[in-house]
């Protein structure tokens, strides 16, 4: 529960436990006018999106300041958002998953981060690992791998960087030799988000020449001889869930366990990514959401030299600004989804449009929120800080900002 919510001036967590911004039912004007996330919504993107916001409010809120202090990994929670489709948002129904859409995802991640930013952006790379293979595995795969990701019975890790490959992620070095009917798999990869907890591991390593095209995928199971962990770092935000290096010593994985062709791997990561950058905007959409509201509620409470603080003409500007960034970000990442959605050719640079300025709109935001609360905003009994510290991590993974940019411009003069 998070310390004196009710009792200190400008924390005001009782209305985000409530789920004010949460999209109001119809015939009800909504609660946060024209900030409201569900604008622009059909009704059943309306009432998914509406059960997203109840299951932050009541299950992550009360929670996420422990689970940031006490670097908790809430597995009982997640399983419960796992039994209402949120494991497996766009994995096929016929190996358990929701079969829904790049939209609906970005709605509930968007919501779920509302409640615990850092708790749903692991969730979104689970889900992305779950898409992987059931985008690209055979039906074996599929019936074997998908079924508990999508109840979370067991979690998934994402394995692509590695210590000496963070943004060129194509010269990797993690080597799988073929012997027999197994890859020995030799090398390490770092920041993996849930290394150490999750079950399934996501691998890209070089079964073949250097560059891309001698990159493929397996599936690493824990428990495998050969596999283990580095300790588990120390992060700035991002506490909900373990961040550990994954190595590889004389790791034999069954040939089985290879998703897709050999040379295939890189291929599939960035089919992962796409979705995946679009995933952890819409996590700092929600962080910037939440800050927003909070410091609705803090203008109106908050009183300097005899004046609520929401009189003052420049905090209201301050104000405007951040909710016209929100909306920005929004529709820029809705966007890039039904792009993603369709397949269309525009679609990865919209995706990494989408990243690049929502999650460096989003983090202005909450660092904005925090500024505007004043001192009371670096304190830990108030959740504004804990936004800005969670969402300050999406502007360097899943692809940095820098290679976002690289990107686009790519796009724009190859076209």
């Amino acid at each position: 529960m998070l310390r004196g919510c009710c009792h200190r001036v400008g924390a005001r967590l009782c209305g985000l436990r409530r789920g004010l911004w949460a999209p109001a039912k119809s015939g009800r004007r909504g609660v946060v006018s024209c900030i409201d996330p569900s604008a622009g919504l059909n009704e059943e993107q309306k009432e998914l999106q509406r059960m997203a916001f109840k299951f932050a409010a009541k299950e992550m809120v009360p929670n996420m300041a422990e689970w940031d202090e006490k670097e908790v990994f809430p597995v009982d929670i997640m399983r419960k958002a796992a039994q209402l489709g949120f494991a497996g948002v766009y994995v096929q129904t016929d190996v358990g998953g929701s079969g829904l859409s790049r939209l609906d995802a970005s709605l509930i991640f968007e919501a779920l981060a509302t409640g615990c930013t850092s708790t749903t952006a692991y969730m979104s790379i689970h889900n992305m690992c779950a898409w992987m293979i059931d985008a690209f595995g055979n039906e074996e795969q599929r019936h074997r791998f998908c079924p508990p990701l999508c109840t979370m019975e067991k979690f998934a890790a994402y394995c692509l960087t590695e210590p000496g490959s963070g943004s060129d992620a194509a010269s990797l070095l993690t080597s799988a030799k073929q012997r027999g009917r197994h890859y020995i798999l030799n090398g390490s990869k770092a920041f993996i988000s849930a290394g150490g907890e999750a079950d399934i591991y996501v691998v890209m390593c070089r079964t073949g020449e250097p560059g891309p095209k001698g990159i493929s995928c397996v599936v690493v199971e824990k428990g495998t001889p050969g596999l283990s962990f580095g300790r588990k770092e120390k992060k700035m935000g991002w506490n909900s869930h373990p961040t550990r290096a994954v190595i590889f010593e004389d790791c034999a994985v069954p040939v089985a366990n290879r998703i897709g062709d050999e040379g295939q791997g890189f291929l599939i990561a960035m089919r992962g990514l796409n979705g995946g950058r679009i995933n952890v905007a819409s996590c700092s959409l929600g962080a910037a959401h939440a800050s927003v509201i909070l410091t609705l509620d803090h203008l109106k409470v908050r009183k300097q030299f005899g004046k609520p603080l929401a009189s003052n003409q420049y905090l209201q500007f301050k104000l405007a600004d951040m909710a016209a960034r929100l909306v920005a970000s929004r529709l820029m990442i809705r966007n890039a989804a039904v792009a993603l959605q369709e397949e269309r050719e525009d679609a990865v640079a919209l995706c990494s449009m989408a990243k690049l300025f929502a999650t460096d709109e989003c983090f202005e935001i909450c660092n904005q929120a925090l500024q505007m609360h004043g001192g009371y905003g670096y304190l830990k009994d108030y959740a504004v800080q804990q936004y800005v510290r969670d969402s300050r991590v999406h502007q360097i993974l899943e692809g940095s900002n820098e290679v976002m940019r690289m990107l686009i411009s790519r796009s724009l003069l190859q076209g």
